[in-house]
């Protein structure tokens, strides 16, 4: 699937859900993610408070069936595994059958650091990581992951 010439707005919509839960997230950082099919928005989400569930998961739960064959635009690379063993958002949007994530700054995290982007590779994802970078890591600095 190409790029699209409306990547970077989706992409500013990630951003500023994000941005609206600096701070509420506990140990996890605040991301925002968008779903996007045929150029409208199917469902977003944003890492609730306290960190669960992460923004990817409350985007699949909105969309449902209609994740198939949508973008996913996220603002911190998906998780690769889970602390708590369970399903990582990398392996649910896989699963939801999303064609494409477009994710604007690698997460530093010992539960991404590069799992999520090849595990989404690995199961047929295109994957697009760069997207507004400068924006997206802004609202990591103070973000120091658990290694």
């Amino acid at each position: 699937m190409p790029a699209s010439p409306d990547d970077a707005e989706w992409m500013r919509r990630a951003i500023a859900l994000a941005r609206a839960g600096v701070g509420t997230t506990g140990d996890n950082p605040s991301v925002g993610c968008v779903l996007v099919k045929d150029g409208v928005a199917l469902a977003e989400g944003a890492t609730a408070a306290g960190g669960r569930p992460h923004a990817e998961e409350r985007a699949l739960e909105a969309a449902g069936a209609h994740a198939q064959g949508a973008v996913a635009y996220v603002t911190l690379e998906p998780c690769g595994a889970r602390s708590s063993g369970g399903a990582s958002c990398s392996e649910l949007l896989a699963g939801a059958g999303v064609a494409r994530v477009v994710i604007a700054c690698q997460d530093p995290s010992i539960y991404a650091a590069g799992q999520g982007s090849a595990r989404l590779r690995q199961a047929g994802v295109e994957v697009h990581q760069g997207l507004l970078a400068q924006e997206a890591e802004a609202l990591y600095a103070g973000y120091r992951p658990v290694k």
